[in-house]
């Protein structure tokens, strides 16, 4: 226990002159290892074949993840605050390792309902610890620019998949032979699936660890040289008051900026779960596959990777300049008409769809790397972590509703393989009408009544 001592915050105190650039390449170790969830659609495919399921039933693996992912951040937020984000990111490392290695299990023995526990429940509590464990310290290291800071940390988590895409194509051809990583369509057995499963386990907490033993708060009164607090104060919607975690998600401001993240969620998974296969079956013709929708699919994954990472990082940073609500009016405003254009002409050309996805993608990475901010503008510093994890709940039920979006439409319409872009239409007309929701509960966001503010200023060190 004397050894586990390091993990407490008492010891990550920054020392006088310690350099907060030093701060995000901690956070994004974690966020590119948990960020790996973004990657599930590569195997998926062998996944249904190994458990002889539906597309439904694998998916179902991803919703339990997110879902897990928002009660535990909702529920460990004010934990996080307490113990300090050092400890927090050594309990993610745990719990996401081990999530592989019990879905592994579940693999070799065949039992799904493993894999539902481990990569799902227990990875999926790693993946929320994970996510919040830095958000709360970054702000508090860079007051003067947020949406950059969580920008540069949460980017990560989007471009997870653009390493674990290609590294696990390799890692599932290096256990099967019979698997092309070049070939995006190519099954691989069981085997390759636990070794894949065991061998990103054993890697990531390693990588992790990097983050864990590097992360440091400032010290108590520390302001970045030059920070003018009465520059921020003046801008729209920005208070430097404070309000706790109890009392955020008694206002309205909280619940509509629940509506406006689950919508926008809810779109970017649409896309995201169905990844691999969706470009491919856009592209059928007669009956037979598109040699360019099969070579364009295999390097899909990856690309909206780099749209979903930059995203999160670029429209995050725009929002320091133009506000956070008018980005998210971007957001979802632009996102209904690519929605659209995807649903009508996205099957006419490849750079058509490509480019489309990509600009969606792009918004659902700008909307959670924005929303940390978003929150530090309407609720102050003080517990904006334990916020942040309560309004993730609206991430679960995203993770629900996108993927059974879906899936269940494409269930209804046939089964893998013979798929053609028709099928996806009511799909995505209905995220259409989703991120119209989530547009007009943006513009229904304002300043948070003086009634929910701390009292007293002393209650703002409280937790740190």
């Amino acid at each position: 226990m004397a050894v586990l001592s390091i993990l407490d915050r008492e010891h990550t105190i920054a020392p006088p002159g310690y350099s907060r650039w030093l701060i995000p390449p901690a956070a994004l170790a974690v966020h590119l290892c948990i960020g790996q969830a973004y990657a599930t659609s590569v195997y998926k495919t062998s996944m249904v074949k190994h458990f002889d399921s539906s597309q439904t039933a694998v998916g179902v693996v991803f919703s339990i993840a997110i879902v897990m992912l928002g009660l535990s951040a909702a529920v460990g937020g004010t934990w996080v605050e307490r113990n300090g984000p050092r400890k927090a990111m050594f309990v993610a490392a745990c719990f996401w390792a081990t999530g592989f290695l019990v879905g592994a299990l579940g693999i070799g023995t065949g039992q799904l309902w493993l894999v539902y526990l481990g990569y799902g429940v227990i990875g999926g509590i790693g993946l929320g610890i994970g996510y919040i464990s830095p958000v709360s310290t970054l702000i508090k290291w860079f007051p003067d620019r947020p949406g950059l800071a969580t920008g540069l940390a949460i980017m990560g988590f989007g471009g997870g998949a653009l390493v674990a895409s290609p590294l696990s194509r390799q890692l599932l051809g290096l256990y099967d032979s019979n698997y092309d990583p070049n070939v995006s369509t190519s099954v691989a057995g069981g085997g390759a699936l636990v070794g894949l499963f065991v061998t990103l386990g054993i890697g990531y907490f390693i990588i992790m660890m990097f983050g864990v033993f590097n992360i440091r708060v400032p010290a108590e009164g520390w302001t970045p040289d030059g920070f003018d607090p009465k520059a921020v104060q003046q801008k729209p919607l920005v208070t430097t008051a404070n309000v706790s975690a109890a009392n955020a998600i008694k206002t309205p401001q909280f619940w509509f900026l629940w509506v406006v993240l689950f919508c926008n969620v809810t779109a970017g998974i649409g896309i995201l779960e169905q990844a691999s296969p969706m470009i491919q079956d856009f592209f059928r013709g007669d009956g037979g596959k598109s040699s360019v929708a099969v070579a364009a699919a295999a390097g899909f994954v990856g690309l909206l990777s780099i749209f979903n990472m930059a995203g999160r990082f670029g429209w995050s940073t725009t929002s320091d300049l133009i506000g956070r609500k008018p980005i998210y009016a971007m957001y979802l405003g632009v996102g209904i008409i690519a929605y659209a254009l995807l649903a009508t002409v996205g099957h006419t050309s490849t750079v058509v769809f490509v480019l489309l996805a990509a600009v969606i993608i792009s918004f659902y990475g700008g909307g959670f790397a924005t929303v940390p901010a978003y929150l530090r503008d309407l609720f102050g510093t003080y517990q904006v972590g334990a916020i942040h994890g309560r309004l993730l709940t609206a991430w679960s039920a995203a993770g629900i509703a996108g993927p059974l979006i879906i899936n269940g439409f494409l269930d209804h319409e046939g089964k893998p393989g013979t798929l053609t872009a028709s099928a996806y239409r009511p799909a995505l007309f209905t995220m259409v009408g989703v991120l119209a929701v989530g547009f007009v509960a943006n513009l229904m966001i304002r300043s948070v009544s003086e009634r929910f503010h701390e009292k007293s200023e002393s209650t703002v060190e409280a937790t740190r």
